[in-house]
């Protein structure tokens, strides 16, 4: 513990009211153990399976809680809300549950499948604005609409009715697990799902770690904890939609602040590996916020041998579109995939040498963009290579300078990248 004590903390009756009050719409997710992660880091693996809620995550409970919370008067305005997905899937279930209106503002970024399924659970009873490039821009947006109106604003994660909604989580996994859970790890956007959980754990299980991870692009809280007070970041990263805020909650800040053991980050491109390897080798869907959990566990792995540990997986609403850059990201980070200029002598055959004199026996092009616009001796070309083993970057690029056709290697430079990738 650390830092001032909240001035709110919620109340394990009041969680034990959510859990009532959720019981009608929320599924009791199962914990599973997962054998694969169990063998790899030596201790035993479960994860608590979010992803198999009614809308694909845990967003249900704290939305649900909240709506059902609101008098009838309230109810009359109608509610309003912003999301990234997966908050905003919540709240149409709830309006279209409770047959209250409802409008969400999503940013015009958010994934496609997302956006249909809100407008699937909502049915007539929600209306999908989309606005901005993030969610505090579509925040913004919803806020100033909601004050116009009179409706009824849901915040994703800084309010006490949602907070402990999320709590129910905590509830579950303490009934569940036959032996004590010595770690827990759990993904951090705007942090009322760690808020939520580290109220159910103080009480019931104090001696359980509560790790909270965040993606690399976007370290809200950890960023708010290392400076003792929120702090409202520049840029985000966008890519992790379901943990990308630039501005974590007043009171999810003072808990996790507080009663967090520890706030890491993880690279966006670990999480891509990881839902990769979750779908390919135990038929698992996660979206990328749902990895975060179990791709933090590298960070541990000497510190949990021996131990019980749980990962929350938060969601699985993933959208199929997004494979190519998922794939393409894990790549990048694991140091299998590169991109150079690469500059082609001018003269016939020049390409065949490339191919057969400069890349290795397992190294494969998947990009390639050249045009010849000038009559230049050597002309560039944007070439990217994917190799079987990191350690065959460096034998490749000796090889491109001594035979002449090195350019720059682009990998390393942001900007560059992006302009030209």
């Amino acid at each position: 513990m650390k830092g001032t004590k909240p001035a709110y903390f919620p109340k394990l009756d009041d969680v034990l009211q959510a859990a009532q009050t959720i019981s009608e719409i929320s599924e009791v997710t199962p914990l599973t153990e997962s054998i694969r992660l169990s063998k790899q880091y030596n201790c035993q693996v479960r994860l608590k399976r979010e992803d198999l809620q009614r809308v694909r995550s845990y967003k249900i409970r704290g939305a649900f809680n909240k709506i059902s919370s609101l008098t009838e008067e309230e109810r009359a305005k109608g509610v309003i809300c912003a999301s990234a997905g997966n908050h905003a899937q919540g709240v149409a279930f709830a309006c279209f549950h409770l047959k209250i209106k409802g409008t969400i503002y999503m940013p015009s970024v958010t994934p496609k499948q997302k956006v249909e399924q809100t407008k699937l659970f909502g049915g007539e009873w929600v209306e999908v604005v989309l606005e901005g490039d993030t969610f505090d821009d579509a925040s913004l947006a919803a806020r100033i609409y909601g004050d116009k109106t009179g409706m009824i604003f849901v915040h994703p994660f800084d309010d006490p009715k949602i907070i402990e909604g999320q709590a129910t989580v905590g509830l579950e996994l303490i009934s569940q697990s036959k032996t004590p859970i010595d770690y827990l790890f759990v993904c951090i956007g705007g942090g009322g799902l760690a808020s939520g959980l580290i109220s159910v754990f103080s009480e019931l299980s104090p001696s359980t770690k509560i790790i909270g991870v965040e993606p690399k692009g976007a370290p809200s809280m950890k960023t708010s904890i290392e400076a003792g007070e929120v702090v409202a970041l520049d840029h985000i990263d966008k890519f992790i939609d379901g943990a990308a805020v630039k501005k974590v909650g007043n009171l999810t800040y003072a808990i996790c602040n507080y009663y967090l053991d520890n706030m890491i980050t993880v690279d966006e491109g670990k999480a891509c590996q990881t839902i990769l390897d979750l779908y390919n080798r135990d038929a698992i869907v996660v979206e990328p916020a749902g990895a975060l959990s179990i791709a933090a566990l590298d960070d541990y792995k000497k510190e949990i041998v021996g131990k019980n540990i749980v990962c929350i997986i938060g969601g699985s609403n993933n959208d199929i579109t997004r494979t190519a850059e998922i794939k393409e990201r894990a790549l990048l980070y694991g140091k299998l995939k590169h991109y150079f200029i690469i500059r082609f002598p001018q003269r016939p055959g020049a390409l065949k040498e490339f191919v057969v004199d400069i890349l290795g026996p397992n190294d494969d092009i998947t990009h390639f963009e050249y045009s010849k616009k000038s009559s230049r001796e050597n002309a560039p070309a944007v070439v990217g290579i994917e190799l079987k083993n990191p350690e065959d970057l460096k034998p490749l690029i000796e090889r491109m300078k001594s035979n002449n056709f090195y350019g720059d290697y682009i990998n390393d430079k942001p900007d560059l990248f992006e302009y030209l990738v």
